[in-house]
This record gives C-alpha cells, structure tokens and sequence, in this order.
C-alpha cells in the first residue's frame, strides 16, 4: 500500500529544539552575489557584510536572501531585519551615507551574539548594559547573604554570575572602551569587593581579560583551522637570530591601537570583521 507525499506547507516553528540545527543544515549553501561581500552565520544569526566600496549591491543581496529563503521553504522578515553602517568617527570629513533599504530599519547600534557595538565602533552602551543589568545579581545575593549562605559560597556565585558577565567577549569588545569605560567596570568590581563578594587578592577585570587574550592568541596561532588564524599577520621570511618571542609574525607600526595586534603585541586583529567593513547590514530572522 502506497500513500502520496504531502507538501510541506510551513517552516519549523520559532525556537523550537531543532529549529536552529535546521537553520545550519539549510544555510550551508548560502552565499553573497558579490565574492567581495561576505557572510557571517552563527547558529540562526546571520550578518551580511558589506564594504563601502560596494555598497550598490546591497540591494541585489537582500533579494539574493529573499530568493534563497523562498527556495528553501522560509521567509525572510524584513520588519526584524536591521541595517547599520559603521563609519569612522576620526575622519573630520562628512560621510554621505546610502539611501535605507525598503523594509529595513536602520539602526545605530547592533546587539551581535550579546555584545553591543555602536556605529562609530564603540563599546560604550554595551558597558553600560552590562552595569545596568548587575543590579538584579546584586540584590539576589543579598537576598542570599540574608538567609544565611557563607561568604564563600557567596563570592563563588559572584564569579560565576557577576565576573563571568563583565568578562563576557572581552576580546571582541574590550579594545574598544575608553578609560572611561574600564574605570565603571573596575568600579563595579571594588564594590564587590567592599561588599565582601569578591575576595581583594583574586585577579582584576584587566588581568583576566589579558589571561583570556594570551589564551585566545595561543589557539588561534596554534590552530590553522581557526576562525580567526586568517587574520594573523603573514610569517617573518628573515631568519635573524633575535630575542625570542611569542610567535614569528610580522610586526606593523600602524595597527589601530584598538585591535588585537596592538592588543597582543602586535600579533591579531582584535574585533574580527568589524575593523575591515565600514558598512555591516545585518539581516536574519526567518
């Protein structure tokens, strides 16, 4: 007995278990019209990104995506897609800034995998979320301290709620803050201290984002497969017999202060693909 195969009709519903698994599977064979456009997916976030060289094909691309999406049984929502475009606030000169896109929002400020980034490439709002959203740990755990839990098991939920938020991406966003910035997450920290949740001999928040940057560095220099060992500087061809150092890249003296090679010793670009594309658009949510 044979029977006809129905029609799939809708799409997996939103947040479902399996929904982002079959977002990967389906998005394997997504591609830019342009090769000098890239895209960036992670799990069900996608990015297109787009350089200001080419900036009259980001039309043709969000069709591509529509194209694309129709074919594979989805839909691309417009409403929650956003448009963003990262201009460098150095240059003193006006930036004339391409028309929006039909159905796009554009934005100021875009929230990638828990980081906020502004469009002039700063980490303030996102430093200052962080701040904000600490208030809520803070009164859990004395709420915890008023029923009896112990200064240790207290200062251990402190790192694990606390620091682990602070210390959260460091290496993609860290390079961009201020002094400003750096002194209202150390002050957070003292006031941990004061209150007894962090002890005063544990590692600051700058000495354990350099830990999580040597850390990071070794896998990346180590691991030809990485994510981010294309953006290493090319190898040294010289064969001079200097002092010993932590790789054999080649050192630049005119690396933006802010990235990883400056970072890491002049070694590793630091905020991945945000410092190479002025104009990032980011268009998802099926």
């Amino acid at each position: 007995m044979t029977s006809a195969m129905l029609p799939i009709t809708v799409s997996i519903v939103q947040s479902s278990a399996v929904g982002t698994a079959s977002y990967v599977v389906n998005a394997a064979d997504l591609t830019t019209v342009s090769s000098t456009n890239q895209l960036a997916k992670y799990a069900d976030d996608t990015y297109l990104i787009i350089p200001a060289s080419n900036v009259e094909t980001r039309a043709a691309e969000l069709n591509h995506l529509e194209q694309w999406a129709a074919a594979k049984n989805l839909r691309l929502n417009r409403r929650k897609s956003i448009d963003i475009i990262f201009v460098d606030s150095r240059r003193r000169r006006a930036v004339e800034l391409p028309s929006p896109l039909t159905g796009v929002t554009r934005v100021t400020s875009i929230k990638m995998l828990g980081v906020t980034v502004t469009n002039t490439l700063s980490a303030a709002e996102h430093v200052w979320g962080i701040i904000r959203g600490r208030a809520t740990s803070i009164h859990a755990l004395r709420v915890l301290r008023s029923r009896g839990l112990n200064d240790a098991a207290l200062q251990t939920v402190y790192r694990a709620v606390i620091v682990a938020r602070l210390t959260y991406a460091t290496s993609a966003w860290w390079g961009l803050t201020t002094s400003d910035d750096r002194q209202r997450i150390e002050g957070l920290l003292r006031r941990g201290i004061r209150a007894g949740y962090y002890r005063p001999d544990c590692p600051t928040v700058e000495n354990l984002i350099e830990d999580a940057d040597d850390v990071l560095f070794s896998r990346v220099l180590n691991n030809q497969y990485h994510v981010l060992h294309s953006l290493l500087p090319e190898k040294n061809s010289h064969d001079y017999d200097l002092r010993r150092r932590r790789h054999d890249r080649i050192l630049s003296h005119n690396d933006d202060q802010r990235n990883f090679v400056h970072k890491f010793r002049n070694t590793v670009i630091k905020h991945f693909l945000l410092s190479l594309f002025p104009c990032l658009m980011r268009s998802g949510n099926f």
